[in-house]
Formats: structure tokens, C-alpha cells, sequence
């Protein structure tokens, strides 16, 4: 646990050392800030956060979430500092959890910025804190999957362009391409995309729905992407 805590807050402090952090909460705070004040305050609209969190925060966080995990292996790589790390009296799993907790501890405060929102809305009508609630852990969910897909696809790569491409392209084929496709086919297919589609198991958060199956669906994925990253590191060693 020690080890893990050490690379996370070595991580932690990296995102604040790093200008594309920032570049990346700026963009967050645009896009959001614009998609929110462009449908909540529609006349005659309710007083929420539904046209955000219904499908533009996925969209954003498919985009930005690629530029804030591209370096967290990809750096290590290109700079050579991952022999360094390979040697020293930490494991793979360890290496691979402490990013991914560092990662997630940033993203937690980026989070928090759109608590702004809420607060704006309160202004102007009744904000539902049940529901308010589940939409903040769908996100923290729903961006800790996006993370780790985006943390395997760095240990394979040390060009960070590269690592963001292929977390881009997967996020957004996994978000918005499964239950599209879904629609053309029957039987067992049919229900394997359903139940791939991110979309759909983020859908109920939005609703102010916790499910167990959804609660699963993230928890197994994100313990899948940290797995395959930890033996993608593993690999590394022996090569």
C-alpha cells in the first residue's frame, strides 16, 4: 500500500507540474461551462444538469480524459525512466494501481469544478441532491474506466500521439458505436453489444438510478483494463 500511495502522489504531483493538465481542465471547464449554459438556461427548461450529463460530459470526457492519461506510461517509456522503475522494490501491480489512483485523485478535482453548476441551479429552482448524487457516481465511474483503458493503451506505446489515438478511438467505439450496432443485429450478439455499450450504463446514473448491473459492468471493466495493463507491464520486463 505504501508504494502505491508514493506513486500516486508522484503522479498527482506530475499533473500539476504538467502543462497539459491544465490545457485539459481548461477545455473541461469550456465545454462544459458552454453545453451548460446553453441548455439550462432555455426558457421554459427545467432547472438541471440532464442536457449535460445526458450525452455531452460523455462526449467531453472522451475526449480530454485520452490527453490526461496519454504520458502516464508512454512517458516512463520515452524517457527510459521505466528501467529505473522496472528495478526498484515496487511491482507491476503496484506501479499500475498508483497511476491509476493518481489519475483518478486528479480527475476527482476536476470533477469538482462542476459543482459550480448545481449551485447556479439552486438559484433558479429545486436541485435534487439524490439525483445529483448518482450523477457523481456515474462519473467517477464512468472516468475511471475511461482511465484505465486510456493507462493500458500508454504501457503499449511510448509515443504519447499514439496512446491518445487508440484511448480516443476505443472510448468512443465502446461509448457510442455498441448500441447503434446493436439495433442490426438478433439474439445473443444483440445482447452482448447492449451490455458493452458504456452509454447505456451510464444512461441510468443521468436518471438518478443506481443498478447493480451497471455498478458491475464499470467495476469489471475497469478491474479488466488494470489487469491487462499490469500484464502489458509484465511483458515489458522480460523483453
Amino acid at each position: 500500500m505504501g508504494n502505491i500511495l508514493t506513486m500516486a502522489r508522484r503522479e498527482l504531483g506530475a499533473y500539476f507540474l504538467s502543462p497539459i493538465a491544465y490545457v485539459v481542465i481548461a477545455i473541461f471547464l469550456f465545454t462544459s461551462g458552454l453545453v451548460f449554459g446553453i441548455g439550462a438556461f432555455q426558457p421554459g427548461a427545467e432547472a438541471s444538469l440532464r442536457t449535460l450529463f445526458d450525452f455531452w460530459i460523455i462526449l467531453i470526457l472522451a475526449l480530454v480524459l485520452p490527453m490526461l492519461t496519454m504520458r502516464l506510461m508512454s512517458e516512463e517509456l520515452r524517457s527510459g525512466t521505466i528501467e529505473t522503475l522496472m528495478t526498484a522494490p515496487i511491482t507491476e501491480i503496484e506501479v499500475v494501481v498508483g497511476k491509476f489512483v493518481g489519475a483518478m485523485a486528479f480527475y476527482g478535482a476536476m470533477l469538482a469544478t462542476l459543482l459550480i453548476y448545481p449551485i447556479i441551479l439552486s438559484m433558479y429552482g429545486n436541485v435534487d441532491p439524490v439525483m445529483l448524487l448518482c450523477n457523481y457516481i456515474g462519473l467517477l465511474l464512468l472516468g475511471g474506466l475511461y482511465i484505465t483503458v486510456g493507462l493500458f493503451f500508454s504501457t503499449c506505446t511510448k509515443h504519447q500521439v499514439v496512446a491518445i489515438l487508440l484511448t480516443a478511438g476505443v472510448l468512443a467505439f465502446m461509448t457510442f458505436a455498441f448500441d447503434p450496432l446493436s439495433q442490426l443485429l438478433e439474439g445473443w450478439p444483440r445482447v452482448i453489444l447492449q451490455q458493452l455499450s458504456v452509454r447505456t450504463h451510464f444512461h441510468d446514473f443521468v436518471r438518478g438510478l443506481i443498478d447493480l448491473n451497471h455498478l458491475a459492468f464499470f467495476v469489471t471493466m475497469v478491474g479488466l483494463f488494470l489487469f491487462l495493463a499490469v500484464k502489458r507491464l509484465e511483458m515489458r520486463r522480460w523483453q
